[in-house]
């Protein structure tokens, strides 16, 4: 991020039990000329800057749309928060007008499996990685695909989440999510920080209903690898919570194994995320009310239905149908 977007370092809280270069009065002193004063984003291109910056990521890439509209937020929080300190006068970003760039938001369809490359690469997993590793994923990567969890809930799903009846459907409760995250970013310490759901309040749960295939599944991956001491379904070998370099290693093993070597180099499945988004997609096509598969998945339903607006098959005719027969009225 360029100098002139940095923050003025007496906003910055200094965390000592982090032992973070901050500590030092030559870090500090460094951060305070390298910062503007709160007077100089009185000046428009100043915010510009600033919004400009919060468009890409470190990498310099474009970043996503939901990460600019929660960059643009936090700034503008801060900013409302100075004029509330009577530090300016008014929020200077309602000067700007500025439009983030379009990114896409919605699914590639070329990501999304059919059931039958779903089963096939669910079954492979199995016969992949040494000492029974992708045996002991397959279950995990089953809940991306049967239940659409994502990654981080997937990991911190446990055992007295799930009901799971010797016959017919079975019901999961998701409370929780460990997505991965750099050390350096979390409160613990911990890569996996425990948190609440996307999208949803610090206490919500979201009941998922789970088919008789998965029920079976997560029966009897309990019966043979049991469960971690706190109840997690999904743990490494020595019990901790499963790295996404572990899993993301086993599932690129698991497509050379089940697709063509045309399909490997295509985008299909590339992610394991990318089965959740075969799980919701199929509940769309399938004719399951847009609430519903919004409820199960985690979603809004407006942004269920832009984000998978492409993977919807068969919309087209429909609306060529209605077009034509409108036309021969």
């Amino acid at each position: 991020m360029p100098s002139g977007c940095h923050v003025n370092p007496t906003w910055v809280r200094v965390r000592k039990d982090r032992g973070t270069p901050l500590e030092s009065k030559q870090a500090l002193r460094w951060l305070e000329g390298a910062s503007l004063d709160l007077t100089d984003l009185n000046e428009t291109k100043t915010v510009r800057l600033a919004l400009d910056a919060l468009a890409l990521r470190l990498d310099g890439k474009a970043a996503s749309a939901n990460t600019i509209r929660r960059k643009r937020a936090v700034l503008h929080a801060v900013l409302e928060y100075a004029v509330e300190l009577e530090e300016l006068p008014a929020n200077p970003v309602h000067k700007v007008r500025w439009k983030p760039p379009k990114t896409t938001e919605t699914v590639d369809p070329r990501v999304v499996v059919n059931p039958r490359q779903a089963e096939a690469l669910l079954t492979a997993v199995a016969s992949v990685g040494g000492r029974g590793r992708g045996r002991r994923l397959q279950a995990m990567f089953a809940c991306m695909y049967y239940a659409a969890l994502r990654p981080g809930e997937t990991v911190a799903l446990r055992r007295q989440d799930c009901h799971l009846p010797a016959t017919g459907w079975g019901r999961i409760l998701v409370d929780v999510s460990r997505p991965e995250v750099n050390v350096q970013w979390t409160d613990t310490g911990d890569a996996h920080e425990e948190r609440g759901l996307k999208h949803r309040g610090r206490d919500d749960v979201r009941p998922v209903p789970i088919p008789p295939k998965l029920v079976q599944i997560l029966r009897q991956h309990i019966e043979e690898f049991g469960v971690a001491e706190d109840g997690r379904l999904f743990r490494s070998e020595r019990g901790k919570v499963v790295a996404s370099t572990a899993y993301t290693e086993v599932w690129q093993d698991a497509r050379t194994l089940a697709l063509t070597p045309a399909q490997v180099a295509s985008p299909l499945a590339r992610r394991p995320y990318d089965l959740r988004h075969a799980a919701v997609s199929l509940w769309l096509n399938a004719g399951v009310p847009a609430p519903d598969v919004a409820e199960r998945a985690g979603h809004g339903v407006d942004v269920l239905l832009r984000v998978y607006a492409k993977c919807l098959d068969g919309q087209q005719e429909i609306a060529n149908k209605r077009i034509e027969d409108a036309l021969a009225a």
